[in-house]
């Protein structure tokens, strides 16, 4: 008789909600304290993702009590325009929390733009001093994705003291942060990229996967340990050849994977609305410590 045992789906919509409930419980003590939080976005005009998104994130901030302003710039914005942009909201004490929507114009510097965000006021994680706070064990203000990521991992209940975990793809603000996280919970980390020799050996070995390497089905069955948990942080537009229509996909080849993984986070509806909850956290804790 087959084997019809599936993985268990991390609902990320769920723990999501969750997150957003205790939020708005901590919102509303602060605002009754006097101390509204409020999240400043800036984006520049011509992005037609970035303003749905906005319009999104408009909702969601509202629907938890968080004041939430958008700052729209013009489609020829330079650097220094949206770099004066940032500072002025640096110096504006009711912002507790930056974040700017890529991508940016042409000719404007996203590492510059991102380093100048205030730390303190920095919701996405993305200044060098935070992503390099997470090496010495700072839980707050981390990059968002790689928060989302770990946030699915533990809600497994895995005990991670001891673990082999192995994180597919090296980017600044997931694969190396989710690494360090993992380090720091006590699992033995493999970070691998483009030149790692032998993914599917190093794979195969590891009870919990992070594929973040923005390959579409990348991680196959043969990939997985059996009762592996696996996140799946990728996200890819990828053309149906039947009908021609787009989809979004993950990194890992979730119908192949479902029969062996014993945990595996889907996408959609996995790591991208925890990720939002994350972002949504880090600005009440950023306005917390504030």
């Amino acid at each position: 008789m087959a084997d019809t045992t599936q993985a268990q789906r991390i609902d990320g919509r769920a723990l999501a909600a969750a997150v957003r409930e205790d939020l708005t419980h901590r919102i509303e003590v602060m605002v009754n304290a006097g101390r509204a939080p409020r999240l400043d976005a800036v984006i520049v005009q011509g992005n037609p993702a970035g303003e749905v998104y906005a319009q999104r994130q408009a909702r969601t901030c509202e629907a938890i009590g968080l004041t939430y302003a958008l700052h729209t710039l013009p489609a020829d914005a330079d650097q220094q325009l949206v770099i004066d942009t940032i500072d002025a909201l640096n110096a504006d004490e009711a912002c507790t929390g930056i974040m700017v929507h890529l991508p940016l114009p042409d000719g404007v510097c996203m590492q510059a733009v991102q380093a100048r965000i205030a730390v303190h006021k920095d919701v996405e994680g993305v200044n060098p001093a935070n992503i390099g706070g997470v090496i010495y064990g700072q839980r707050t203000l981390v990059p968002c994705t790689a928060a989302a990521a770990m946030h699915l991992i533990e809600s497994t209940g895995i005990e991670l003291a001891g673990t082999r975990a192995v994180v597919v793809g090296a980017s600044g603000i997931v694969g190396k942060p989710v690494a360090v996280l993992l380090m720091q919970a006590q699992a033995t980390v493999t970070s691998t990229n483009i030149h790692t020799e032998d993914l599917v050996g190093h794979c195969a070995a590891a009870d919990i996967i992070v594929a973040a390497a923005g390959v579409p089905g990348l991680i196959g069955p043969e990939h997985v340990k059996p009762g592996a948990v696996v996140i799946d942080v990728g996200i890819n537009r990828v053309t149906c050849p039947d009908s021609g229509e787009q989809r979004t996909v993950g990194d890992v080849d979730a119908d192949a994977v479902a029969s062996i993984a014993g945990h595996l986070s889907p996408v959609p509806g996995g790591v991208g609305p925890v990720t939002v909850a994350m972002l949504l956290r880090n600005t009440v804790e950023a306005a917390q410590r504030a």
